[in-house]
């Protein structure tokens, strides 16, 4: 199988020049101007189109069990919709409960994905207690190339982790050398701040927010920061939405802990009024933590713009409006604190960024690759990814600037029952997508092969 990719300008992290692009046994074998097409290879014309190394999303739930149902992307949806949007490679949340062992919940993770995943994948092992087996199963699947664990400061009594089992996590990363990811909320002052509202009869879905306002989140940051800080661990926070949560990691950056910000594509897109909307609409932004006001949404794009925040990926967690999210509905005798956490994204990451990041003049084209492509191959250490460079994976973005459409659950891929971004008009989507030097996905349809995707691991010796 090749491919040659004809007249497109390319755009790296940190180029922006014209060349064909050759690929062959799924890696890029030749860069340069008038490339001749071999016999046999595939030929795409991108004139007038950009080429952008494979996207990334880093923090995706495909399956996931949470509050008492579960997602609606398995990973023959959830791919096909990530690489109609441009991404090639995610990294999916493996979330076991407390009661679960590591090992198997890995497995078990790991397994689904292999079943049906297009475009290739990776894991956050996550570490939801520590004790002895579980220590002894975290050091085995890092040996077999996972980069990175997930804590949860937030969702206590079921993903949450003590600070005793912060500690030690952080202290096994460190020696590991791996990176931690985590949601960080202070999880007693949430629980407190629900308790109350709900007392009070307030649990329409707009007291979400107000029950994890910035400052729980901020302290959320600090609090993962400090013990970054006494372990010497590395760490990365995800899902940031809020000034003073960046405010905090940057402030603990200066004092030498070494910690990266990720935000996700809600955040710079929807404000708290969207969560706000009457009979119910509102729940179909309920995510933790929440879409803040305005004013934060136009931090978070400076600090894009200047390298305060690293990536953007999703959080895509997919729960239906009808029968899922309304399990916290009023009328039904519940409450806010029963809506699944979620908005699905992983198809629209891409293109909202481009079209409300690089069209609006917020980010240049190379911040736009950095930020949603290499800046997280170099963090998770995905081998091949994240560049165009000879000897890298062919896993190429062939995207049209000029294309126009709108958005809506009417035409997405993804297996949910609404889009949090009905009606609105993208600027540019991707032509064509490869994984590995083949094509999956052209015009917005997938066309590909639906168990092309591979689980990314880095090799034990790199520890």
């Amino acid at each position: 199988m090749s491919l040659l990719i004809k007249n497109g300008r390319i755009i790296t992290a940190d180029k922006d020049y014209v060349a064909d692009i050759y690929c062959e046994d799924e890696t890029i074998t030749q860069i340069g101007p008038d490339i001749a097409p071999p016999a046999g290879a595939e030929v795409i014309d991108a004139k007038g189109k950009y080429v952008f190394p494979g996207f990334i999303d880093p923090h995706v739930h495909i399956y996931l069990p949470f509050m008492g149902t579960y997602s609606k992307d398995d990973h023959a949806s959830g791919s096909r919709a990530a690489l109609v949007g441009g991404t090639t490679t995610y990294i999916e949340m493996c979330c076991p409960a407390r009661t679960e062992e590591p090992g198997e919940a890995f497995e078990l993770w790991n397994s689904k994905a292999a079943a049906g995943s297009a475009c290739d994948y990776s894991f956050h092992m996550g570490v939801t207690r520590y004790d002895e087996s579980a220590e002894k199963q975290l050091r085995e699947l890092v040996a077999k190339g996972l980069t990175s664990f997930k804590i949860f400061l937030a969702y206590k009594g079921a993903f949450g982790v003590t600070d005793d089992e912060l500690y030690n996590t952080l202290k096994l990363a460190k020696e590991l050398g791996v990176i931690v990811t985590a949601h960080c909320e202070n999880a007693d002052l949430v629980a407190a701040k629900q308790a109350e509202f709900v007392a009070d009869g307030k649990t329409g879905p707009e007291w979400h927010e107000r029950s994890r306002p910035v400052a729980v989140e901020a302290e959320g940051v600090h609090h993962f920061c400090t013990f970054l800080e006494a372990t010497g661990a590395s760490g990365y926070i995800v899902h940031t939405s809020n000034r003073p949560a960046v405010e905090n990691a940057i402030r603990a950056q200066k004092r030498g802990v070494d910690v990266k910000i990720e935000t996700v594509i809600p955040y710079l897109v929807i404000d708290d009024t969207y969560a706000q909307q009457p009979d119910f609409e509102g729940a179909k932004y309920v995510m933790s933590p929440p879409v803040r006001s305005k004013e934060h949404q136009t931090f978070l794009w400076e600090a894009l713009a200047d390298g305060r925040v690293d990536t953007v990926g999703t959080d895509h967690a997919p729960f239906d409006f009808t029968g899922q999210k309304d399990m916290g509905h009023p009328a039904r005798g519940s409450d806010f604190t029963k809506i699944p956490n979620g908005i699905p994204s992983i198809e629209d990451r891409v293109n909202l960024l481009y079209t409300h990041g690089v069209c609006e003049g917020k980010i240049s084209l190379n911040q736009f690759v950095a930020c949603a492509s290499t800046n997280t191959a170099k963090l998770f250490g995905l081998p091949g990814k994240g560049t165009i460079e000879v000897g890298a994976d062919a896993d190429l973005v062939v995207y049209d600037p000029d294309y126009r459409g709108t958005l809506s659950a009417k035409t997405q891929q993804m297996n949910v029952d609404y889009s949090g971004f009905e009606g609105w008009e993208i600027k540019g989507r991707p032509s064509a997508v490869t994984v590995r030097g083949k094509v999956q996905a052209r015009d917005g349809s997938f066309v590909g092969d639906q168990t092309r995707g591979k689980l990314l691991t880095r090799p034990a010796t790199h520890f």
